[in-house]
């Protein structure tokens, strides 16, 4: 009896986990029920929200110039010295200061000349003296001429006559060339400008007495100036002469101008060549502050300057279709499904609204126009026109 209790008690629990397992699976419940139902859920539901409502635009081609920028300086296109050509002379007056534009010819300084005047004076004197006695020295020279054939003067009286004659006649062109001399120096008293141009520098002080050849003033032929542009051995090769150049001056004055020629080697030392630049104001505005910025360009300014290379075609897009990421350059593709995809590209010039594009792309690719910041690779959109 004692035995049957158990067998019975584990039958009953047998039978009871029996019926449980018929029931649930004659009789599931609500949350499997629901587990079951959420694929057939998701194979109904559309494809998604739409992460941007954008427009597209296409690469079109375009054509864009070719700039080469480069810096230099500016400087005087030639320099002129100015020095005095005569020893022993006073400076007794200096009529330009530095910044002063002259004419060629003008008069720059002048020295003291009262000892060359009386000096010319004297050999004046002198010339007429020598005159007359040449005249004299040739009336002699004539009756012994005229005597010759009489035998009342020997051949050697008459010789003596004939060479005091040339003698007298040599002392004349002496004086006079002394004279000439003189004269050549009285003009040296004053200096003169010998171009027209902008006075750059000036060592002449009033009362001074300088040596021949010392420099009293340095002057920039013409008021020209150049632009003395470095550029690299690889540039060198587009640069031609008459090309247009823009040049910007640290005072911010604008100028124009063409290449007169290219350098004829390369500095060992900084592996730049220069190229010089013919450059001149920018056209005169209406505005008379701006022109008399574009006047203030001055020798011996740092200056940064385009050449004008021509023009090449170009794949362009707008610069708000480009998207930089970590320094990288993309555009976003929207393919058939309206779905994105991330193009990594290369970029170039700029011009106005619109970029160059280095990179090949597919053609007629439909790029997103703006707001691709806010995208990602492989997101929906929805394009509008």
């Amino acid at each position: 009896m004692n035995n049957s209790k158990p067998h019975t008690f584990a039958l009953y629990f047998v039978a009871v986990g029996a019926l449980l397992v018929c029931a649930s699976v004659l009789f599931p419940s609500k949350t499997q029920a629901a587990d079951e139902a959420k694929p057939a859920a998701s194979a109904a539901k559309p494809a998604g929200k739409p992460a941007l409502t954008v427009t597209t635009v296409q690469a079109q081609s375009s054509q864009l110039p070719i700039n080469l920028s480069a810096n230099g300086n500016l400087a005087a296109w030639q320099e002129a010295i100015v020095g005095a050509e005569t020893n022993g002379l006073r400076l007794s007056e200096v009529r330009v200061n530095v910044g002063d534009a002259v004419k060629k010819g003008q008069v720059l300084a002048v020295f003291a000349a009262d000892t060359l005047r009386a000096e010319m004076a004297q050999t004046q004197a002198s010339l007429a003296e020598a005159n007359a006695t040449a005249a004299e020295a040739t009336a002699n020279a004539e009756r012994a001429r005229s005597l010759q054939t009489t035998g009342a003067l020997s051949a050697q009286q008459i010789n003596q006559y004939v060479t005091a004659e040339i003698t007298a006649k040599a002392r004349v062109q002496v004086v006079r060339a002394q004279l000439q001399a003189q004269n050549t120096k009285l003009a040296q008293t004053e200096l003169r400008a010998p171009d027209a141009g902008i006075i750059s520098a000036r060592m002449a002080t009033l009362g001074a007495v300088p040596a021949a050849g010392m420099e009293m003033f340095r002057l920039i032929r013409q008021g020209r100036l150049e632009w003395r542009a470095e550029v690299t051995a690889k540039e060198l090769g587009f640069m031609q002469p008459g090309t247009p150049v823009t040049v910007l001056a640290a005072s911010g004055a604008t100028l124009t101008g063409k290449v007169r020629m290219v350098g004829p080697s390369v500095d060992p030392q900084t592996r730049a060549a220069l190229v010089y630049v013919d450059v001149s104001p920018a056209a005169a505005t209406t505005s008379p502050a701006l022109n008399a910025l574009n006047q203030s360009a001055r020798a011996g300014m740092f200056a940064r300057g385009e050449f004008d290379l021509g023009q090449t075609t170009a794949l362009t897009v707008p610069q708000t279709a480009v998207v930089v990421r970590d320094g990288f350059n993309y555009l976003y593709r929207v393919n058939a499904d309206s779905k994105v995809t991330q193009l990594k590209v290369q970029t170039g010039r700029i011009l106005a609204d619109r970029i160059e594009i280095t990179s090949p792309l597919p053609p007629d690719t439909r790029l997103v126009a703006s707001g691709g910041g806010f995208l990602n690779d492989g997101d929906l959109v929805k394009v509008v026109k």
